[in-house]
């Protein structure tokens, strides 16, 4: 088992967590990811870095770390030809320790720069396209192809993956888990309730990939918010608000999400991580994801008003807790 450090472009500026993933390193984390976003959730505690020249850089500082994107959207302001690009290059500077992490995206990085949002249904169908075209890129072929939502005239990568680049899709339920086991090489997913999660998302996921004799890779990942007590939790979670707001996944202004987080409950807000005031607490937080789920990786996703001194922490007093744990 692997546990990976999540990287918040949304809340730091890049700069900061490049030192964030260095540290990651130093402190025994297998993975560093990296979200990515064009606009954050809210417009005044916040930042929006361009993930793909992080990885860069990430990768320039790091030696022994996996990277990976938690996660790419391939199928709007990306074409999927664009991504498989973007992935490689950053597999080959990387010494080939790249995963390509996608999902079927937010409006706030889409509308912004004039491209539309439509449904699920047609976004899963983009999606199938997209990942036909980025494993037939990666697999060497020269492609001409011809879909519904895409069109490639012999395109080929011409700087390849270093070797075996997997591809993990994120899903939170059981269609979109199936759709994961049928079309990608993985799956992320977030996990609030772990027994809800292995019977509606993991398990079928499982079966599909099962199905076509895939391989199966589980990313699971859990947010919490490293505090003292409520006022200390809300200030750590500030740029995150938004993520919490109704309609979150239509809006394109963070200012919005800003306003309607704010009109909210703080309390209401918190309920939905897990708050926790210590190492004891971040290990309780993230026993059942080692115990109870199942993943081949852990993502330790935590809010914190001193980043820094949390990865150092967590290295030290919660990664070796979890690692026994696991066996």
């Amino acid at each position: 088992m692997k546990f990976a450090w999540l990287c918040s472009h949304e809340s730091y500026q890049p700069e900061d967590l490049v030192r964030q993933a260095v540290a990651a390193e130093e402190a025994g984390f297998d993975v560093v990811l990296g979200s990515d976003h064009f606009h954050p959730w809210v417009d005044d505690t916040s930042a929006a870095g361009f993930v793909w020249s992080w990885l860069g850089a990430v990768a320039a500082r790091t030696a022994r770390v996996q990277l990976g994107t938690s996660v790419t959207c391939p199928l709007f302001h990306y074409h999927p030809a664009l991504v498989a690009q973007m992935a490689a290059t950053t597999d080959r500077l990387s010494g080939g320790r790249l995963l390509l992490g996608v999902g079927t995206g937010e409006a706030l990085n889409e509308r912004p720069l004039g491209f539309p949002f439509p449904g699920y249904a047609e976004r899963q169908a983009r999606m199938q396209e997209a990942l036909e075209i980025i494993h037939r890129l990666f697999a060497g072929e020269k492609l001409s192809f011809r879909g519904e939502h895409y069109t490639t005239e012999t395109a080929r990568l011409y700087s390849p993956p270093a070797g075996d680049l997997p591809v993990l899709m994120a899903a939170g339920g059981p269609k979109s888990a199936e759709f994961a086991g049928t079309y990608a090489d993985g799956l992320i997913t977030s996990v609030k309730d772990p027994a809800d999660t292995v019977a509606k998302v993991i398990a079928p996921y499982r079966r599909a990939a099962a199905a076509r004799r895939a391989r199966q890779l589980v990313l699971a990942t859990r947010w919490t918010v490293l505090a003292g007590g409520p006022s200390e939790a809300w200030k750590a979670l500030s740029s995150l608000r938004g993520l919490r707001a109704p309609g979150r996944l239509e809006a394109t202004d963070p200012a919005e999400l800003r306003i309607r987080a704010d009109e909210m409950d703080p309390e209401e807000v918190l309920a939905s991580y897990a708050v926790v005031p210590d190492a004891a607490g971040l290990i309780e937080a993230y026993r059942p994801l080692v115990t109870d789920v199942g993943a081949d990786i852990v993502s330790i996703q935590v809010m914190s008003e001193d980043p820094m001194a949390a990865v150092e922490m967590i290295g030290k007093e919660v990664l070796p807790q979890l690692r026994a744990v696991a066996g």
